[in-house]
């Protein structure tokens, strides 16, 4: 019985290789095969579209970086050409404020210069119908002060004395007391 046992154990044994694992392993082939046939394209198709997807969002999200960039750089140059512009309208209205200051002040002065101009005219003639009047009336006076004091009446030979005594205080400096 104990060699019996000894066979019966032999056929037994699970390491020793029988027809059972040819069968699976030709079964683990067709099994393979049909994965390797019908699940594993649409599956690599699936993981390119994936693939393919994210370079997509990937270059978009490069494009519309650079797009900002460029947004942002155009907008930064526009805000630099404005403030340029700005500035120089400034400066050539300060300019024009300038000139029309300029043209202001010379009027103004050209009329101060003309009313002093006419008021020294005025002035002058003014100055000029007094001092006729005063000489008139002062070489009348004169004469008659001089006939009262005298007693007779004063010749020609007098008024033109008193007319040029009249004339030497005319041309003598203003204030300039008795010496």
């Amino acid at each position: 019985m104990t060699t019996r046992v000894l066979a019966a154990e032999e056929t037994t044994n699970f390491l020793l290789p029988n027809a059972t694992i040819f069968v699976e392993f030709v079964l683990f082939l067709i099994v393979l095969f049909v994965l390797y046939r019908y699940v594993v394209p649409p599956l690599s198709r699936a993981l390119d579209e994936r693939q393919a997807m994210v370079r997509k969002q990937v270059q978009d999200k490069e494009l519309a970086t650079r797009t900002l960039q460029q947004a942002r750089e155009r907008y930064e140059a526009e805000l630099a050409e404005a403030r340029a512009e700005a500035a120089s309208i400034r400066d050539a209205a300060r300019a024009d404020a300038a000139r029309v200051r300029a043209e202001l002040r010379e009027q103004a002065d050209r009329e101060v210069e003309r009313i002093q101009s006419e008021g020294g005219k005025q002035l002058a003639d003014a100055h000029t119908e007094t001092t006729r009047r005063l000489r008139e009336d002062v070489g009348g006076l004169s004469t008659r002060l001089a006939e009262r004091i005298i007693g007779e009446p004063v010749t020609e030979d007098g008024r033109s004395t008193v007319d040029r005594f009249l004339a030497e205080v005319e041309q003598a400096p203003a204030g300039g007391g008795g010496s």
